[in-house]
């Protein structure tokens, strides 16, 4: 993979020995500069031990005009409403309090500074794309970060950090490996941004080691109101007649990675695709979802053919009936929820380590401590199988992470699922799910 930019660490983390390399920072955007940050509770009293309620937090970005994750803290909200009426956690009640990081580094840090003052033994199921304002307080602290969305490098070298998927990396990593299979020409449309400067990187990752060349490097706003321009350039270099090798003759394929923006975008895309038959999409997860899909016209929108890479089984899968049943009984009404958005079966699956956590303590104190200790001690979490059984050994830099020496030693799941836009429902491409770590060990990213 020569004559290719490297990739920048935009947070190097303060605990770990050098390694060959950091990871992307795919979230780590310029703050901005609101000060605001709505904050909050489910009731319940302070405390760590004895009968007082356990205390966590869980905070992510909403009302703004980029990315937005409301459905996170409001299903937090709910499984504490539900695992108390049936007795709370050994015993005690679970209080969950909710931050609003407003999308930028200052709101964030005081989401953070919160947490600190509240005493809450764990940040769980949240989302920030701001770890070199959230990470520094926690860590000061000791408070684990349990379950984040996985958008910063921070996630998977932060000894605080016990991650439950492999974040932005696996799944553009994944979709490369997909891509190279079945498109021609390939072109990744992308925020003109640092954090977008990582994104090439990582799907040519998987585009290489499938034996196609890398993708078209398309830049774009991410905040704009429209998307004319990029959409022709992208149509135009993806539906060029594929030149030689595996891509030669098969259909191009344009990947948006645009957050928020990429139904924006598709919008662009939809009236300029008529010259351009033979081009489909490919996204990731968090670009796009079922309600989405649904919104821009179902079957006969722009996203039906599209390739989709994510971390779990399909919203339909039987597995996710648990997350369901708390939605059903404690938050049917809230439309903030939805069983399919990523940002919530992310933090259902935080809160089921959560709760294996404390209940592994018996009757022991419930303090950021004992929490982060009973992880570190290689606690086995089995998820239902929404993901592998997850597992934190406290010495990450052995022999056997083979995720370590590229950047990610947090990093203890590196499986992705492929699924695909079908009469406008997204359903498994392909049964089980692909494990994509070696497919990231042979990235460009020293």
């Amino acid at each position: 993979m020569t004559g290719r930019r490297r990739i920048r660490s935009t947070f190097l983390p303060r605990h770990h020995r050098p390694v060959r390399a950091l990871a992307l920072a795919v979230g780590a955007l310029t703050a901005g500069a609101s000060l605001v940050t709505g904050c909050g509770v489910v009731p319940g009293t302070t405390g760590g031990s004895g009968d007082d309620p356990i205390k966590v937090m869980t905070w992510a970005p909403s009302d703004t005009e980029a990315t937005n994750k409301p459905g996170m803290p409001a299903f937090a909200e709910a499984y504490a409403r539900w695992i108390n009426a049936r007795g709370g956690l050994n015993g005690r009640k679970l209080t969950v309090l909710t931050c609003n990081d407003k999308n930028n580094g200052v709101g964030a840090a005081k989401c953070a500074r919160r947490a600190v003052k509240e005493h809450v033994v764990a940040v769980v199921g949240s989302y920030s794309q701001y770890a070199d304002s959230f990470f520094p307080p926690l860590e000061g602290a000791g408070i684990p970060y349990i379950g984040g969305y996985g958008v910063t490098n921070a996630e998977f070298t932060s000894p605080l950090s016990y991650p439950i998927n492999g974040g932005q990396p696996t799944l553009l990593a994944g979709l490369g490996k997909e891509l190279a299979r079945d498109c021609g020409n390939v072109t990744l449309v992308r925020p003109d941004t640092i954090a977008g400067d990582e994104l090439p990187v990582l799907l040519d990752s998987g585009l290489t080691t499938g034996g196609h060349r890398a993708a078209a490097d398309v830049r774009a706003a991410d905040d704009a109101s429209e998307y004319s321009a990029q959409s022709t350039k992208a149509l135009a270099g993806s539906g060029a007649a594929a030149g030689s090798g595996t891509a030669k003759g098969k259909e191009g394929c344009v990947v948006p990675a645009l957050g928020d923006r990429t139904s924006t975008f598709m919008d662009s895309f939809r009236r300029a695709r008529a010259e351009y038959p033979r081009v489909r999409t490919a996204m990731a997860m968090g670009s796009v979802d079922q309600t989405e899909i649904d919104a821009s016209g179902g079957a006969s929108g722009p996203y039906e053919g599209s390739y989709i890479t994510g971390w779990y089984p399909v919203a339909s899968d039987a597995r996710w009936d648990g997350m369901k049943k708390v939605i059903k009984e404690e938050a049917f009404d809230d439309n903030r929820i939805d069983s399919a958005d990523a940002g919530v079966q992310t933090t259902w699956i935080a809160y089921t380590v959560f709760r294996k956590a404390v209940e592994s303590l018996g009757g022991g104190e419930v303090t950021a401590d004992s929490v982060r200790g009973t992880l570190n001690d290689g606690l086995s979490v089995p998820t239902g199988g929404l993901t592998p059984t997850l597992r934190w050994p406290r010495d990450t830099w052995n022999a056997t992470n083979h995720l370590a020496s590229i950047g990610f030693p947090r990093m203890v799941n590196a499986n992705v699922t492929l699924q695909v836009v079908r009469q406008g429902r997204l359903v498994a491409a392909h049964e089980g799910f692909t494990d994509v770590t070696q497919t990231l060990r042979h990235a460009d990213i020293d």
